[in-house]
């Protein structure tokens, strides 16, 4: 089984630094939803693994977090793409959870639901901790410029082995070459 593992807010979608609150803030980045209907169109299963703390905050409900995903489920079946599973940490940072990034919990829940081993799958995020999170279970780090990117390559310190491209479009080109 092909696996892709993708962070949401900065990668596929615009993160603002207020969150993502509703559907109508939920804005994909340019080339987004085509790269991963490609993905789809060659087999790999897309999954989203992102740390939603608005929910933990009390900024948004569960239910506004459910519509932002449908709305991005709906936008990329128009793309000809779909996401095989979103997996999601609801807790604030202080929380103490092992589903937060960077911690591996949501991956380790991936791999349990999926039955199988993360090494080397690709996951593809913004920022320092979706890195981390993927060094932890031996996922291939790729980071993307968009979202918090830049400044986390500005910041240095990359895991060893990450890879870094433009967006997630330059991602899914090298990927599927």
């Amino acid at each position: 089984m092909k696996l892709v593992i993708l962070d949401r807010d900065g990668v596929i979608n615009h993160d603002s630094a207020a969150y993502i609150k509703s559907p109508e803030e939920w804005k994909p980045i340019a080339g987004s939803l085509e790269a991963i209907a490609l993905l789809s169109q060659a087999g790999y299963r897309v999954l989203i693994a992102t740390n939603q703390s608005g929910v933990g905050r009390g900024l948004f409900e569960m239910t506004t977090l459910n519509a932002i995903h449908d709305k991005m489920h709906r936008a990329l079946g128009l793309a000809g793409g779909r996401i095989d599973g979103i997996f999601y940490c609801p807790h604030a940072h202080d929380a103490g959870c092992n589903c937060r990034k960077p911690k591996p919990g949501m991956l380790e829940e991936i791999a349990h639901r999926f039955g199988v081993s993360l090494e080397g799958v690709p996951f593809i995020g913004d920022s320092l901790r979706d890195l981390e999170a993927a060094v932890a279970v031996g996922a291939q780090p790729i980071l993307v410029l968009t979202g918090k990117g830049k400044k986390t390559r500005k910041d240095g310190d990359l895991p060893e082995g990450t890879v870094v491209y433009d967006d997630l479009a330059a991602a899914v080109r090298s990927l599927l070459q």
